[in-house]
C-alpha cells in the first residue's frame, strides 16, 4: 500500500486547478528555487546536488519553451532570454561556475517579480 505524500498532494491539485498565469508564476518560483539550491550544493562542494537541482532549473526552462505562443514579438523576445539562461545553466554545470548560476538567478528574480507585478495590475483592471 503506498500513502500519499499530503505535500505532494497538496501541490499536484494546486497545479491542475491552477489558471495558466498563476502555473508561470509557480514556475518562475521554481525556477528561482532549484538555481538557489544548486548554486548553494556547489558551494558546499555537493556537486551531485548541485546537478540535480540545475537539471531541475533546465528543466522548467524548457517548460517554460514550451508554453510560448509563437508569432508574438513577447514570445520571442522570452524565448531569446530562456534560452540565453539555459545556456548560461549548461556552462555552470559543466565549469562549476558559481558566477553563471547567480547571473540566471538574478534573471530568474527578475522575471518573476515583473510576472508577479503584472498578474496584480490585470487584477486590479478586471
Amino acid at each position: 500500500m503506498v500513502l500519499n505524500n499530503p505535500y505532494q498532494t497538496y501541490q499536484k491539485q494546486a497545479v491542475t486547478t491552477s489558471k495558466p498565469e498563476d502555473l508561470t508564476y509557480m514556475l518562475y518560483q521554481g525556477l528561482v528555487k532549484f538555481i538557489r539550491l544548486s548554486k548553494n550544493a556547489l558551494q558546499n562542494n555537493n556537486l551531485e546536488e548541485s546537478n540535480s537541482n540545475n537539471l531541475r532549473a533546465q528543466d522548467i526552462l524548457s517548460e517554460l519553451i514550451v508554453t510560448l505562443k509563437p508569432g508574438y514579438d513577447m514570445s520571442d523576445s522570452l524565448l531569446s532570454m530562456y534560452d540565453y539562461m539555459k545556456s548560461r545553466l549548461i556552462e555552470a554545470n559543466l565549469s562549476k561556475n558559481v558566477d553563471k548560476l547567480v547571473e540566471v538567478e538574478e534573471f530568474a528574480l527578475e522575471l518573476t517579480e515583473t510576472w508577479s507585478a503584472a498578474m496584480k495590475l490585470s487584477k486590479t483592471k478586471s
